[in-house]
């Protein structure tokens, strides 16, 4: 048995790691992920994404707020409405998956949602290496990533209380960090600043797409963050929260870092925020070190959480505790510092596509979730069935969603534009919709051929008990 008040202080290791979370391990408040959300993403690498707007796809400054701004706000909806599920089911987002794709069917999922919090893992690491040396220049390049990863690594590990309390505290030394910040950056901005670069679609969308999936990035684990919250606290708080929190924080440290570059005319977003904020520009130096120190701890949670979840697809009456998280993050830090360690050099070009190739593999599956969770199963999952040894009423594959996971993938290849030119990339004036039609393509096939029937009477079935 687990102790309830030991699990909930602060530096207390998490002793749940991929199972159910009963009620009477329930705690917290929905407005918690308003901070959480908020502080994680005002950070050096939002910063830097949004430095690209002006660097990369070459806009001026009032065309680059307006994609950061509409991209954060449409790709929030999918990151809200995906938190939103935690109270109500009560296990990891991967857990979950396996009521859409079936117990062994949501391993393909459960792989690239792997891939993809140790690809932020990594490109944080190597941010954190870079801001480390900035903030404190004795300590050398080589081993700067190395000390930020094992702080990450420490943050990950105690889990979800620290992550939450330490983004509670740090919402408002960011938040109230970037704002003297950008009082002090924008009387920098000439009129030929502010008209640097210039409005082009496809770049438009690049940067309107790098937003939406910035934040559905996120949604393979919102869950993990809101699943100890009570069920009681419903759907629209959490989404309201969770909403405006990511989106808002986001859209802050984007534009920071879009007028850091315009306002200094440099390359380089962390180097144009340091010469152009003065000796303010080492607090903020200093706040970003440690905010993505924390903000990583998140993506090693979830990337662990993720590899727990895979092995114990083959093995379901193991039940893995703090030490099986313990010897998964310790693995997971080795092989991501240093990989880290070899890609350091091509930070942002590797950065950029793989942000580019996470829209391929997200699109169809946020699309499955969605509409399954809201629209075909009406908010209710079995956690039972779901942690059944066979699948339960949910089975091994669900071949159906599958099906249209593979499809929702290969109907985007004729309309791609960045890997290669596809036979109708010039549908929408030479800019990348691929994961647009891949998003609603897929949402439209599962929600026609996924049946409402089978999903009433899974809800109707008994529940099995685990085996």
């Amino acid at each position: 048995m687990k102790d309830s008040a030991d699990d909930n202080a602060v530096f207390s290791i998490e002793s749940d790691s991929i199972e159910y979370v009963g009620p009477e391990h329930r705690h917290g408040k929905p407005n918690d992920l308003f901070t959480l959300w908020f502080c994680t993403n005002v950070a050096p690498l939002a910063v830097i994404s949004g430095a690209t707007s002006v660097l990369v796809f070459h806009l001026d400054l009032k065309s680059a707020i307006l994609a950061i701004v509409l991209g954060q706000f449409f790709g929030a909806i999918f990151h809200a409405l995906t938190s939103a599920q935690g109270p109500l089911v009560g296990v990891a987002q991967m857990i979950q998956s396996r009521a859409q794709f079936g117990r062994y069917g949501s391993l393909l999922v459960v792989g690239f949602t792997t891939l993809i919090y140790l690809g932020f893992f990594v490109s944080n690491i190597i941010l954190s290496g870079k801001t480390l040396h900035a903030a404190v220049p004795v300590v050398p390049e080589s081993i700067a990533p190395v000390i930020g990863a094992l702080l990450s690594t420490l943050i990950g590990v105690l889990g979800y209380n620290l992550i939450h309390r330490f983004n509670k505290v740090g919402a408002w030394f960011m938040g109230g960090a970037l704002l003297i910040g950008m009082a002090l950056l924008i009387p920098n901005l000439t009129a030929a600043a502010l008209h640097q670069g210039h409005f082009d679609f496809a770049n438009w969308f690049a940067m309107f797409g790098l937003c939406a999936i910035w934040q559905i990035s996120f949604a393979p684990y919102t869950s993990d963050y809101s699943r100890y919250l009570p069920k009681s606290t419903g759907f629209g708080k959490v989404f309201a929260f969770t909403y405006f929190g990511t989106s808002l924080g986001t859209i802050f440290a984007f534009i920071f870092g879009a007028v850091a570059v315009s306002a200094g005319q440099g390359t380089d977003a962390m180097q144009a925020i340091q010469t152009q904020t003065g000796a303010f520009g080492h607090v903020l130096i200093f706040l970003f070190l440690i905010n993505i120190i924390g903000h990583n701890g998140m993506n090693l949670y979830g990337a662990v959480l993720s590899v727990i979840t895979a092995a114990q697809t083959f093995s379901p009456k193991w039940l893995p505790g703090r030490n099986v998280r313990i010897v998964v993050s310790t693995a997971l830090l080795i092989a991501s510092t240093a990989t880290a360690l070899w890609a350091s050099s091509n930070f942002l070009s590797i950065f950029l596509n793989a942000i580019f190739a996470l829209r391929i593999v997200l699109a169809p599956w946020i699309a499955i979730n969605l509409v399954d969770f809201y629209l075909i199963n009406n908010k209710t999952y079995q956690v039972e069935e779901i942690i059944s040894s066979t699948g339960g009423a949910y089975g091994s594959f669900n071949f159906k969603a599958i099906g249209v996971y593979v499809f929702g993938i290969a109907i985007q290849i004729p309309f791609m534009e960045e890997y290669f030119h596809g036979v109708w990339a010039n549908i929408a004036g030479g800019a990348d919709v691929s994961w647009m039609i891949g998003l609603i393509i897929s949402a439209l096939v599962y929600y026609a051929i996924a049946s409402k029937r089978h999903a009433h009477a899974r809800r109707a079935a008994p529940s099995h008990t685990r085996a």
